[in-house]
């Protein structure tokens, strides 16, 4: 498993009692008290690490290697799940996974960007960038779950879209300006989940919502901490302070209402313990579907509205 820099020292004395352990197999030299002793400070450690995590260090988990994705969710989560493929004008766009899916009694529609989890697959679906074909995807899954009356849950995993000339060529810029358009008057409730990375127009694709719920160490923000340090500062070095600038986190996103909840994660991330993860994300989904589907149409789209005009307001006097 990859190793984060603010874990090398958790990884070392796991290693080291690991070894002891082993050691002990064949020749005891060690008490149970001494190994015990280890363990209690392994565990201290972690809890020292873990709940006092820089910005930078968020990222870095956000973007383990092993961190689940879009598909991981849906197969945990859906007691039945058919995949939808194609835009209907150009081709599929594998870095968006669309899903019809059924949660007990709950018809969802379930939209996705997915990285990958090898070198192979990840450029088969280009590492989460999508191209335009799969904004356009995502829209006609959304334009047919509203038709049918089901909500949509779309989870947020992308670096950016595709920057290339040939997304440019098929319209990137006008495919999210559409999402963007169409997913504030969609007449049917739509539930946001920041899984990992949430970077700039290509999470804002489908990132318009009745509600926005945003995984402890995701982030959201305009643009990476990398891009922002090339750009203010000439250094991508200086990504880490510019982390810490960007204010790209839960904690800070639900004071600036960008966010309306926080969804835990396991000690370490969500890679530590998957299993936790699917279920608190779940429990998200259900709860607020529920919700959603009670308000009636007309006030859920002026609450929608409403909302997103309310982002970006600043307090004191204009000089």
């Amino acid at each position: 498993m990859t190793t984060l820099p603010h874990e090398k020292k958790i990884v070392d004395l796991e290693e080291t009692i690991r070894r002891l352990k082993k050691q002990n197999d064949l020749n005891s030299v060690w008490t149970s008290a001494e190994i015990g002793e280890m363990e209690d400070k392994l565990q201290e450690m972690k809890k020292n690490v873990y709940t006092k995590l820089s910005p930078f260090s968020r990222v870095q988990i956000c973007r383990h290697l092993k961190r689940p994705h879009a598909l991981d969710y849906i197969k945990a989560i859906a007691d039945e799940y058919v995949e939808i493929f194609g835009d209907r004008t150009f081709r599929d766009d594998p870095s968006i996974v669309v899903a019809l899916v059924r949660i007990g009694q709950e018809r969802l529609m379930i939209i996705g960007q997915e990285k990958g989890k090898d070198t192979e697959e990840r450029l088969e679906r280009n590492f989460g960038m999508p191209h335009p074909e799969g904004y356009r995807k995502a829209l006609r899954a959304m334009q047919l779950a509203a038709k049918f009356q089901i909500p949509i849950v779309t989870l947020i995993d992308t670096p950016g879209a595709y920057p290339g000339l040939s997304a440019e060529e098929r319209g990137q810029g006008w495919a999210i300006a559409r999402n963007l358009l169409e997913m504030s008057r969609l007449p049917t409730p739509i539930i946001v989940v920041l899984i990992g990375e949430g970077c700039s127009g290509g999470a804002l694709g489908i990132g318009v919502g009745d509600v926005i719920g945003m995984l402890e160490h995701a982030y959201y923000s305009v643009i990476s901490p990398e891009g922002c340090a090339s750009i203010l500062w000439k250094d991508t070095a200086k990504a880490a302070t510019a982390a810490s600038a960007l204010r790209m986190h839960v904690d800070d996103l639900l004071d600036l209402k960008i966010v309306d909840a926080k969804i835990p994660e396991p000690l370490g991330g969500a890679h530590m313990d998957p299993s936790f993860v699917y279920n608190q994300v779940k429990l998200f989904i259900l709860c607020w579907a529920s919700q959603l589907k009670s308000i009636p149409i007309d006030t859920l789209l002026q609450k929608r509205y409403n909302k997103f005009r309310l982002m970006g307001r600043c307090t004191g006097s204009a000089k």
